[in-house]
């Protein structure tokens, strides 16, 4: 059945599902250099020097871009202004980061999981509407900046794909000063695909709109299979497409990048036990927690979706379909519940990020509107994933 998966997640994928693709962009040129978001101004110290450190937290967010053309015909914002909702997200991080500087859990970095511009083809979209809004967090709060890249910025068109590599190439000019270089091994070398260590957790950040390239798989399962796990008591996966959510991309519909993240990257998650993803794509917030078994120990993986960075809020579609999930996972006794729901109207749903913090092998999640509001999706301000 998995094979299945993949062959119509291919199919699905080569046939073309971007809008953005016949997008309406003005006078502008795609043909612009992308400018290089600046280095952190305090960057990650090598992996060894933070062996002993257990306690810190770090920032998630995702789907920082404009909304597309109108109706009318105007271009889209992206190209032509700042970030305007995004730029307000940035605010209440450099707030939080100072505000949590003196604490046990200081900010240390700051993942995202794709859509940074409506059309990642264009390089004035990213030099006039993204770049200068990350560098406030790079260059201002001094925090590193981690990215893994979304549908809209390098499309989801197969590997080779002109489009494709040239959405790739923006992507990476942007992150030049913040991603490993090729021949690192913490970097899969041409791909937006890499990780990175901090304290006792692992970070894996990977290309969702290719989750059934064999590169990038093995790649990521050699990171996984070589994993010092007596030290790297917590990984994170970041990445675009969730594998569960309840938006406008999730409920009732199954996007081909979704079921190949289910039927090829979750079997590794539970087999090398990652702790947590982090996704964006839909413009809301969501939380899914899977529960299986593995050598008659009970794990628990929680699926995030933090997609409320600036783009066009989404709100609450429906429940996913996961009864073809469940039977071909039912060996190890897969469960999953839905944690936190999204609203049913846009003011339900506001713009925001998530603090993360890390207490050895406990997490805790704290949501954050920018600008500030009352939004307290969990009941209480703060939720301890027990």
């Amino acid at each position: 059945m998995a094979k299945t998966i993949l062959a119509t997640a291919a199919l699905l994928a080569a046939a073309g599902l971007l809008l953005q693709a016949s997008a309406q962009r003005g006078n502008q040129s795609d043909d612009v250099r992308v400018n290089a978001i600046q280095a952190p101004a305090h960057p990650l110290p090598p992996e060894a020097d933070t062996a002993r450190v257990t306690k810190f937290a770090f920032l998630a967010y995702g789907d920082t871009r404009s909304a597309g053309p109108s109706r009318s015909g105007e271009p889209a914002p992206d190209g032509r202004e700042i970030q305007g909702p995004h730029s307000a997200v940035v605010d209440a991080m450099i707030d939080t980061t100072r505000s949590l500087a003196r604490t046990d859990f200081p900010v240390r970095f700051v993942v995202s999981s794709g859509d940074a511009v409506f059309y990642g083809l264009n390089g004035t979209m990213w030099n006039v509407s993204y770049v200068p809004v990350v560098d406030r967090l790079t260059r201002d709060a001094g925090l590193p900046f981690f990215f893994a890249p979304g549908n809209h910025d390098v499309t989801t068109r197969r590997q080779g794909d002109p489009d494709r590599e040239h959405g790739v190439r923006n992507t990476l000019a942007a992150m030049a000063n913040l991603i490993p270089r090729d021949g690192s091994p913490r970097r899969l070398d041409g791909y937006v695909t890499f990780s990175f260590g901090y304290g006792n957790s692992f970070f894996i950040l990977l290309d969702s709109q290719i989750a059934t390239d064999e590169k990038q798989l093995a790649w990521v399962t050699k990171q996984l299979e070589g994993l010092n796990r007596s030290r790297y008591r917590n990984v994170f996966a970041v990445f675009h497409d969730p594998p569960f959510d309840s938006g406008q991309h999730g409920g009732p519909l199954l996007e081909p990048e979704s079921a190949a993240i289910r039927a090829v990257y979750l079997p590794l998650f539970r087999k090398h036990h990652v702790r947590m993803t982090l996704c964006g794509h839909d413009h809301l917030l969501d939380h899914f927690v899977e529960r299986y078994e593995d050598q008659g120990k009970t794990y628990r993986m929680d699926h995030l979706v933090s997609g409320g960075g600036g783009a066009p809020t989404y709100v609450y579609r429906g429940e996913p379909d996961l009864d073809l999930y469940l039977r071909e996972n039912a060996a190890q006794r897969v469960r999953v519940e839905h944690l936190i729901k999204p609203g049913t109207t846009i003011e339900d749903n506001p713009h925001h990020f998530v603090i993360v913090r890390v207490d050895g092998e406990k997490l805790s999640l704290e949501v954050v509107t920018g600008p500030p509001g009352p939004y307290q999706p969990y009941g209480q301000r703060r939720v301890d994933l027990q």
